[in-house]
């Protein structure tokens, strides 16, 4: 199978969008991303190259390139999530593996203007299905820290398992932290992850901060394990 089939692509569902990450977004991204630094800061992965800070184009430009560098090599699908056109936050399907795996995870982080629309889950859909029938991927996993009730409950209304906490997984916000890992294969969407979502939206949703490298959220109290609990928090 050609590694690269279904990317470049563009996805929409009524004013939410996917686009390709591109160079020009160095700008928005860096201005977001400041705009957001206590939204995201307790949710992003301690790294250098995604800085939070406002600095200049130079780190996010590198980024970049290293992130498009990826999709044309087949092992991620980067894009722009927007919303009326306008970028308002970040969606990569990534550590795609191929073989007899076909897996890979996703991960987000979204503007705190935008949260609570339903942005999130109706991106995180278009990814999927994309991921699954036009790429043909089999098993998307979301790894999520326990406290993210918000995005929690994004994931459990799109039909992804609790697969069980994955232990200091990631080092995030000064120390290493466990995520719960969330999972769904094809098999388990036959008629697509966005059509499930548009059946069950009129319940309502969650959205949250999250990172590229994993679906985060706002915390929430009560038991961190329920992701059907009542959220606290902006949402």
């Amino acid at each position: 199978m050609n590694r690269r089939q279904g990317w470049p692509v563009t996805l929409e569902e009524g004013p939410v969008g996917l686009r390709p990450l591109r160079l020009r977004d160095a700008v928005a991204l860096r201005d977001t991303r400041s705009r957001n630094e206590e939204w995201l800061r307790p949710w992003e992965p301690t790294y250098p190259e995604m800085p939070l800070r406002t600095t200049g184009l130079a780190p996010y430009v590198a980024m970049l390139q290293s992130i498009r560098r990826e999709a044309r090599q087949g092992l991620s699908m980067p894009w722009s999530v927007t919303y009326d056109g306008r970028f308002v936050g970040q969606l990569t399907v990534g550590a795609i593996v191929w073989g007899s795996a076909r897996s890979a995870q996703v991960g987000y982080w979204i503007d705190s203007a935008y949260a609570g629309r339903g942005v999130t889950p109706t991106a995180v859909a278009l990814a999927v299905d994309h991921a699954f029938f036009g790429v043909g991927l089999h098993r998307i996993e979301a790894n999520i820290r326990p406290e993210n009730r918000a995005s929690r409950r994004v994931v459990a209304k799109l039909g992804f398992r609790d697969e069980g906490v994955r232990r200091r997984q990631l080092h995030i916000d000064g120390a290493w932290r466990d995520h719960i890992c969330y999972a769904i294969t094809s098999e388990e969407v036959p008629q697509g992850m966005l059509r499930r979502w548009r059946d069950g939206s009129s319940s309502g949703s969650g959205s949250g901060p999250g990172s590229a490298l994993g679906p985060q959220g706002p915390n929430g109290g009560g038991d961190p394990r329920d992701p059907a609990s009542p959220q606290s928090g902006a949402n």
